[in-house]
């Protein structure tokens, strides 16, 4: 959702200053991820979605979370509680961690292939990537047989469709047209 997106950027930018500067990068990403996951637990996001007042829903989230927030991490909570802003917390992480993972010049790349590659294959699409987006590439492979044959490669925002499957559907639209 690209409203959700825009509405947490600030804060996900915000919070990744603070971490950032305070040389707490990787606690901000466990902080967030605790809270995110807990925020989206059906029970208590009912609850963070009910018309309680925003301190009960910080009591709330923050003892579940309990000593998994620092003192700054829980103000957080507080803040985005009082701007009706507990429901972005999984988009937030998600902003904090693309935040974190430019300034640690890494990058996450997703290969779903329609079948397991070798460790030459990965080690060239490695390299072809890190080249390409002039960054470390973190690589997680998976295999989806319903692919045909060819890969397709997931990295930030970028998303390249070498599949087989995907290029008779690009093939069978342009046809169609």
């Amino acid at each position: 959702m690209a409203e959700l997106a825009t509405i947490a950027r600030p804060y996900a930018s915000a919070v990744f200053d603070l971490a950032k500067d305070s040389g707490e990068l990787d606690r901000w990403s466990r902080m967030l991820a605790f809270a995110a996951t807990a925020a989206s637990d059906d029970t208590l996001a009912d609850y963070l979605d009910s018309p309680v007042p925003a301190k009960a829903k910080v009591q709330a989230l923050l003892d579940v979370c309990g000593d998994e927030l620092n003192e700054v991490g829980q103000h957080f909570i507080e803040v985005l509680a009082q701007n009706k802003r507990l429901d972005l917390l999984v988009e937030i992480l998600a902003q904090f961690e693309e935040f974190k993972a430019m300034a640690e010049q890494m990058l996450d790349v997703e290969v779903i292939s329609a079948q397991p590659l070798t460790q030459e294959q990965q080690a060239s699409l490695t390299a072809s990537l890190k080249a390409r987006f002039d960054r470390e590439v973190v690589m997680v492979t998976s295999v989806d047989e319903s692919l045909l044959g060819g890969a397709i490669i997931r990295a930030g925002d970028t998303v390249i469709d070498g599949s087989v499957k995907g290029k008779i559907g690009k093939l069978a639209e342009g046809v169609l047209r």
